[in-house]
C-alpha cells in the first residue's frame, strides 16, 4: 500500500499552479456542498468551541473558499475575525519551517537523514542518544519524551538545548512513535550548527521570503499586533503577538517546534508549493523528491504510525483528515487551533485557523477539524481516474 502511495505521487504530472480565486465548479467541486462549511463553523462558534475561524480551500490552484467567521478577540475588546488575521500556528512550525529547512540542507549535501544527530551536535549523543538519527527526530521515532520539563522555572535558548542534550530516551530509538517537541528543538539547533543561521533567519531567507509569504515569521513586530489573534491569559495578561507555547516562550520566542505566526493565505502558498512538487510562482524551494520524502511514510519497518518528514499521514493525530480524505493525504495540526490538510491525489487542501484557546483556554477544535475536512472532501464531485493518478494526464 505504501508503495502504491509513493508511485501515485511520483508519476503524477499536474501542472504547477499559482493560487488565484476561482469557482468550485471550475475545478470539479460543488458550490452547494461547499457552502455547508458555513453552518459547521457557525455551530462551533455558537457552542463556544472557538471564538472565530478562518477557512481556506483550494483545488488545482484555485481558491474556491476563503471566509472569516466570528471574532478574533473577545477580551479585552471584541474584534471581528478577518481573512488576513495572523495566527500563532504552534506546531505547524514543524512542517512550515523546521522540516523544510532540514531538507534544504539535505539537498545541499550538508546533512544526511541517516546520520546520527551527534555527528552534527556531539553533545546530543549523551545518555544513550548517540545512535538517534536525523530521520528519527523528524518522524518522532527517536524515543525522546514529548517535552522538556516545565514545572521548574528556566529560560534561555542555550538552557533549553542543554536540557534537551541531557535527555535520556524513554523508548529504544526507532521502535516507538512518540510525538516530541524535543525532537524539533534539537533539529532547529542542527540547522543553526550546519548553516550558521538561526532557524528563524534561515526559514525566512530560504522559504518565506522567496515564496512571498509576507505575513509569516517568528517574533512578529509590535506594529503587526492589531492583526494577530490573541490566545489566552498568562500571568494576568492576554497573550497577543507573543508565542503561546511555554517552551518556545522561555527560549526567547522561537524554536523548532513552535513560535511561527502566519495567515491562511501564506499557509496556502506553502501548501500549493508542496502540491507543485517544491515550486511556486517560478521559485523552487525544494526538489520533487524532497517533497515526496516529506509527504510519504518514512517509518521503521512494521510501524503502524505513519509519518513523513514532519507531516502526519496516519496516526492518532490525523483528525484533520476527516472521514473522506484518503490515507496518503497528509497534514499537521497546531495546539492553538490551527490545521492544514493536503490531498495530493485530488490536488486539494483545506486550512482551518482558529484561536480556540481564546479567551480562557477552554476551546476545542478537534470535532470541527473533522467536520470541515469531511464537508470539503464531500464537495469534490469530479476525481481523477486511477490511470490519471498513476500515469498522469495526456
Amino acid at each position: 500500500m505504501a508503495r502504491a502511495l509513493i508511485l501515485t505521487l511520483l508519476f503524477a504530472t499536474a501542472q504547477a499552479e499559482i493560487l488565484v480565486p476561482g469557482d468550485p465548479e471550475e475545478v470539479g467541486m460543488s458550490s452547494e456542498r461547499l457552502a455547508r462549511l458555513d453552518e459547521v463553523v457557525h455551530t462551533a462558534i455558537a457552542q463556544e468551541e472557538i471564538p472565530g475561524a478562518v477557512v481556506l480551500v483550494a483545488r488545482k490552484g484555485k481558491v474556491v473558499y476563503r471566509k472569516a467567521f466570528g471574532h478574533r478577540s473577545l477580551v479585552p475588546s471584541e474584534e471581528p475575525m478577518t481573512v488576513d488575521t495572523v495566527f500563532d500556528v504552534a506546531s505547524l512550525t514543524k512542517v512550515m519551517a523546521t522540516a523544510p529547512s532540514v531538507m534544504i540542507l539535505v539537498e545541499e549535501g550538508k546533512v544526511s537523514l541517516t546520520d546520527p544527530v551527534s555527528e552534527y551536535l556531539p553533545r546530543f549523543g549523551r545518555h544513550g542518544k548517540n545512535s538517534i538519527t536525523v530521520l528519527q527526530l523528524l518522524t518522532h521515532y527517536s524515543g525522546l519524551r514529548p517535552d522538556l520539563d516545565l514545572d521548574k522555572l528556566w529560560e534561555g535558548y542555550e538552557t533549553a538545548l542543554e536540557k534537551a542534550f541531557q535527555e535520556e530516551p524513554v523508548a529504544p530509538p526507532g521502535e516507538e512513535f512518540i510525538y516530541s517537541d524535543i525532537n524539533y528543538v534539537v533539529l532547529a539547533e542542527l540547522v543553526r550548527e550546519v548553516s550558521g543561521k538561526q532557524l528563524h533567519t534561515f526559514a525566512f531567507e530560504r522559504i518565506f521570503e522567496p515564496l512571498g509569504m509576507t505575513r509569516t515569521g517568528f517574533m512578529p513586530p509590535e506594529e503587526l499586533y492589531p492583526q494577530i489573534a490573541p490566545t489566552e491569559p498568562r500571568d494576568g495578561e492576554m497573550l497577543h503577538g507573543i508565542v503561546h507555547d511555554l517552551t518556545a516562550f522561555r527560549m526567547g520566542g522561537f524554536a523548532g517546534h513552535a513560535g511561527l505566526f502566519s495567515t491562511v493565505y501564506d499557509a496556502a502558498i506553502y501548501a500549493q508549493m508542496l502540491l507543485n512538487k517544491g515550486e511556486y510562482n517560478g521559485v523552487r524551494i525544494l526538489s520533487p523528491l524532497s517533497v515526496l520524502k516529506m509527504t510519504t511514510p518514512q517509518i521503521p519497518v512494521g510501524a503502524t504510525d505513519w509519518r513523513g518528514i514532519g507531516f502526519d499521514i496516519r496516526t492518532r493525530f490525523s483528525t484533520s483528515r476527516g472521514d473522506l480524505f484518503p490515507i496518503g493525504s497528509f497534514g499537521h495540526t497546531g495546539f492553538t487551533g490551527t490545521s492544514l490538510w493536503i490531498d495530493p491525489y485530488d490536488e486539494i487542501f483545506v486550512i482551518l485557523f482558529t484561536n480556540r484557546l481564546h479567551p480562557d483556554g477552554s476551546g476545542d477544535v478537534t470535532a470541527l477539524r473533522k467536520r470541515v475536512a469531511s464537508v470539503v472532501a464531500a464537495s469534490i464531485v469530479e476525481v481523477p481516474s486511477l490511470r490519471e493518478q498513476f500515469y498522469g494526464r495526456d
